[in-house]
């Protein structure tokens, strides 16, 4: 991470209360320039973790009447169990699990956050559930990090400690403290899109190939590291033949296509090994058709709505949540394209959208496919930036991490225990 904070100039980009001069000068060296660029993000860091402490102390309020406690049930709520599992014995050590459309098998996930699980619990006396959730939160602690730094890149530090902070009220934002693998993945694509708006191509194809090993979704880093890379050197190509190309923003050709060439690495990889443990090239396919998940084009989710709209009958307060957050998603990603988004993030935050609307799985599990689009934030944390009422912008946030506390307790202390 120290090497993406060095000091870097893209073409027409503002210097004003910069980044990359808090986060020190060429030459320094990696321990000191990352300690003084987390003094500067320290704002952000703080009010992140001041919003995710809310949520857990919420959750405390709900585990004396339901006989567990809220870091237990963090850390073995749904698919946490497989990530564990999967540390401790491997993937053929696994057992699989009887399904209702076939057996679900370990070679649905991906290894990088099980690998992770691993080595904490190997290097320290947690149990492997808690390991989970010790990489789980630091690996949000850093998203929430790299989301500052991209926002103060694009917009200012206001922008950018704002944009963590929201980052941690989404109304899904109980799933930023579970054992699951979102939160690792968030951390390498948000520094994935850092190291592109910063022009290092190399470093961000390799850290949307470990993304790439870490979720499925990956194929959105991939897909928007590829695109940025070939549309900035089209934007060079044009200036240089214009005359209007400062030498010193001279991109190397060859970094950006190297970066895309990298980009998609991991999840081909393991999509290949999976077919090859398996004997057949679209094994890891069929394995998730036992959780029914696909890509469907957005069936399943118009057919959500349309239940939710026209058939009568009681609807679970989940699904409405849901369908707010797609709706706003939508309309936000509209707001970024209005506001000149840099490419590669449209491209990405596009991306996870289309696969959280197209996937045929179930419907409650969108809004989570959408904690990673961290991206679609910015254009609320620009309108907050702008608020010089005092205290109004604090007020704002603490209401937030209280709704979304008290709704991530509902959901992981009363939804999930319901017939």
């Amino acid at each position: 991470m120290a090497s993406l904070l060095k000091n870097r100039e893209p073409a027409g980009a503002s210097t004003a209360g910069s980044y990359r001069v808090q986060a020190g000068r060429r030459g320094r060296r990696p321990l000191a320039r990352l300690v003084s660029s987390a003094r500067y993000a320290a704002p952000a860091l703080f009010g992140y973790v001041l919003v995710r402490a809310i949520g857990i102390a919420v959750l405390m309020l709900w585990e004396g009447q339901h006989g567990t406690t809220s870091l237990h049930r963090l850390s073995t709520l749904w698919d946490a169990s497989w990530y564990q599992d999967i540390a401790r014995h491997g993937y053929a050590g696994t057992v699989p699990r009887p399904g209702p459309y076939g057996p679900y098998q370990p070679y649905a996930f991906f290894p990088v956050y099980p690998m992770l699980i691993r080595v904490v619990w190997w290097l320290g006396p947690l149990s492997v559930n808690y390991a989970a959730l010790v990489v789980a939160w630091i690996a949000a602690l850093v998203a929430a990090w790299g989301i500052f730094a991209v926002g103060e890149r694009l917009y200012n530090r206001r922008t950018g400690v704002i944009a963590a902070a929201l980052w941690g009220v989404t109304p899904y934002a109980v799933v930023e403290s579970m054992a699951y693998s979102e939160l690792v993945f968030s951390a390498l694509a948000v520094w994935a899109m850092y190291a592109a708006v910063t022009r290092r191509w190399v470093w961000a194809g390799v850290l949307a190939s470990l993304a790439g090993l870490t979720r499925p979704t990956g194929v959105a880093v991939a897909a928007a590291i590829g695109i940025g890379g070939v549309a900035a050197l089209l934007v060079q190509w044009r200036q240089d033949r214009r005359g209007v190309l400062p030498e010193e923003d001279r991109l190397p050709w060859w970094r950006p296509l190297l970066g895309a060439a990298l980009a998609p690495l991991g999840f081909v990889g393991f999509i290949l090994w999976v077919g090859w443990q398996k004997g057949s090239l679209d094994a890891y396919f069929r394995i998730q058709d036992a959780w029914q998940s696909h890509f469907d084009f957005g069936r399943s989710t118009a057919h959500s709505f349309r239940v939710m709209l026209m058939v009568p009958g009681p609807v679970w307060m989940t699904d409405v949540v849901v369908a707010a957050t797609i709706t706003v998603s939508v309309l936000l990603l509209v707001v970024s394209v209005l506001q000149r988004q840099p490419l590669t993030l449209i491209v990405y935050s596009g991306m996870i959208l289309l696969l959280a609307l197209g996937d045929a799985a179930y419907f409650n599990s969108r809004a989570r496919f959408l904690i990673p689009a961290f991206a679609l934030l910015f254009p609320l944390a620009g309108n907050l930036a702008r608020v010089r009422t005092r205290g109004l912008v604090p007020a704002v946030l603490a209401t937030a991490a209280l709704c979304s506390a008290a709704y991530g307790g509902y959901v992981v202390f009363v939804y999930t225990n319901s017939p």
